[in-house]
């Protein structure tokens, strides 16, 4: 099992268990957990409407490519440990990390 921290947009965390090899991202799960993110664009970075904050284990993820940059370069709050949740994969790299959902909750 791959164990990581969900941190919502109320500062409230909750420990989040997903099986290893599942095979979505992140972005994905936050979706079937009930979390409420707009993923306008189903995933493809080219909306940052998944963006989340790596607060815990951002050195251990794979390095973010070029989409996901230039998006994340659009956004007025992103910092250096900014993701798009679209882009980051559930597998062993995210174990014992910690997300803070930073996207706008939609309507």
């Amino acid at each position: 099992m791959i164990n990581f921290t969900i941190e919502d947009r109320n500062g409230e965390r909750q420990d989040l268990e997903i099986p290893e090899g599942i095979n979505l991202s992140l972005m994905e799960v936050l979706k079937a957990s009930d979390y409420k993110i707009l993923a306008t664009c189903g995933g493809m970075a080219l909306c940052a409407t998944c963006h989340v904050q790596v607060l815990n284990g951002f050195d251990d993820l794979p390095a973010a490519q070029d989409a996901e940059l230039d998006m994340l370069d659009t956004l007025p709050d992103a910092d250096f440990d900014s993701r798009l949740a679209c882009q980051i994969r559930v597998n062993e790299a995210i174990e014992g990390a910690v997300f803070r959902i930073k996207s706008d909750e939609p309507d």
